[in-house]
């Protein structure tokens, strides 16, 4: 129950799905959360019951693809909790579920904007409370489709390729300063992005569950979960050789 304690925890899009998950799953392990989110009412119901449970948790309101927010958030975030050593940036959008020759440009910025940006703009503005704090992790959320070509995802892909890269240059610029940059690397995992996607994608949602579900080794998507546990480790000191890496987590989707 302590394997992330004395330690402030930053993790945008943390009112629902995966974000919801890690800010759980980091402050029942000792971590101080501070939840970064669009969706106030959310946010600020997932801070009060953390903090019913006995919890140190705060909410802020957060658009990741406002620097100016996202800096005194940030700023805030470490005052008001004495410091920061990690930062999930876990904030993003799927975009059109369309081909290359059909995504409009406003499409392309806006998935750009959240999903590049926002890790940007995230990591940018963490590395000097890190570098105060004598180091820290940051764990930003890419997908398979960093790794690997899915298909209609023409944005999302060229997003979640770009988080990949920016994490393995950030790794080695801030080592020197003890900063571990890690990416995570999901299949589908049953969160209310997921869902929408599906519901925009199929007339039947259920079936194009199951049929999600069933592209995986394993038979199944994945839960929230499955990454909240590995988001504890690469922010606990259990990781503290581990920088650059690329965490798969997938179900055997990659495998084949």
């Amino acid at each position: 129950m302590n394997r992330t304690a004395n330690k402030t925890a930053i993790i945008t899009g943390g009112a629902v799905g995966i974000g919801r998950a890690c800010a759980i799953r980091l402050a029942q392990e000792g971590a101080r959360v501070a939840i970064f989110d669009m969706l106030a009412d959310e946010g600020a119901a997932l801070a009060a019951e953390l903090t019913g449970q006995g919890h140190a948790a705060a909410f802020w309101q957060v658009d990741v693809t406002d620097e100016a927010a996202v800096k005194a958030a940030t700023d805030a975030a470490a005052a008001h909790f004495g410091g920061l050593h990690v930062v999930v940036n876990n904030a993003g959008i799927s975009g059109s579920p369309k081909p290359t020759d059909e995504v409009t440009e406003a499409d392309w910025d806006k998935v750009q904007a959240v999903n590049v940006k926002g890790v940007f703009f995230g990591t940018k503005h963490a590395i000097p409370h890190l570098r105060a704090a004598g180091g820290g992790s940051i764990i930003n959320l890419s997908s398979i489709a960093g790794l690997i070509g899915v298909g209609n995802l023409a944005a999302y892909h060229a997003s979640k390729g770009a988080v990949r890269l920016m994490s393995k240059n950030d790794a080695i610029t801030y080592a020197p300063d003890k900063i571990r940059v890690n990416s995570i690397h999901p299949a589908y995992i049953w969160t209310p992005m997921v869902e929408n996607h599906l519901r925009a994608t199929a007339p039947d949602l259920e079936a194009a569950k199951a049929a999600a579900g069933s592209v995986h080794p394993v038979g199944h998507m994945g839960e929230p979960d499955d990454i909240a546990w590995a988001v504890v480790w690469l922010a606990s000191e259990e990781s503290k050789f581990v920088t650059g890496a690329e965490i798969v987590i997938d179900g055997g989707y990659t495998a084949r």
